[in-house]
């Protein structure tokens, strides 16, 4: 079984040993970069590497769409990956054996949801972000894949969902989300204006793309095996907490939201 996972970076930094199985995928490199980092470019063949700071690792995602032919597609962080157990190390990610496995359960592997308790997965969003694009993406929806409409209502309402944009997904799957993600996306982005957002906030359609996994997942009845992730590095865990409260009690406390 070819497999490939792709691990996007932005720089240099520490990679899976296995290189056969896990393929380092430099993003944004049309804008950022030259040839003095040896990963695969997102801007060979047909791709959307120019895309990347308002797309983020999509950039990566959609060339492998386009340009990769593999049995088994998937998609991790540099410091973000997929593992059996919780040590946060590289030695410690999932190997060719493992992804085999947790395969022959379903054919998609997602990480452990993440837990928002205090709120929806809605409210986090628009206290985190401008509400306009997802209220945006709502609209496209109802207009061009009323069928998701359901799940997609009943994702903004839950306080858990996949995030990170991370999954491994056998051929079929990955080309039948790949295609539905990027003409939502397409479409979203033809009907805002995200010229006078900040650096940060233009990062828009990476941000959505995490919430419409789950309703692409749930409105097509695919199955799913999850596990667990980690992350490289300092997580920093105490100013993520404070930032946190502050987008829910303090700086977007005028916000309204719907779901």
């Amino acid at each position: 079984m070819d497999i490939q996972v792709l691990v996007a970076a932005h720089k240099k930094f520490p990679m899976p040993a296995d290189k056969n199985l896990y393929l380092p995928v430099l993003v944004g490199a049309t804008k950022n970069y030259k040839n003095e980092i040896e990963y695969q470019r997102d801007d060979e063949g047909e791709n959307i590497s120019q895309k990347n700071p308002s797309y983020n690792e999509l950039t990566a995602i959609y060339w492998a769409w386009k340009n990769l032919d593999a049995d088994v597609i998937g998609l991790v962080h540099y410091r973000r990956l997929f593992s059996m157990g919780r040590k946060r190390e590289l030695d410690n990610i999932l190997s060719r054996d493992d992804i085999e496995a947790l395969l022959n359960k379903a054919p998609i592997i997602l990480p452990k949801k993440r837990n928002y308790y205090i709120e929806t997965n809605y409210s986090h969003y628009v206290h985190a972000h401008h509400k306009e694009p997802l209220d945006e993406t709502r609209k496209i929806i109802q207009k061009n894949y009323p069928e998701y409409l359901k799940a997609f209502d009943l994702v903004m309402k839950r306080k858990s969902a996949h995030m990170f944009n991370m999954f491994i997904m056998k051929n079929e799957e990955f080309k039948q989300y790949a295609s539905w993600l990027f003409d939502v996306l397409f479409k979203v982005e033809k009907n805002i204006d995200i010229s006078d957002y900040s650096v940060q906030e233009t990062r828009v359609f990476g941000y959505i793309s995490e919430l419409l996994l789950d309703v692409w997942v749930e409105t097509n009845n695919k199955e799913f095996t999850e596990t667990k992730w980690i992350q490289i590095g300092d997580r920093k865990l105490v100013p993520k907490a404070i930032n946190f409260l502050k987008r829910k009690f303090i700086t977007n406390s005028e916000k309204r939201t719907h779901f």
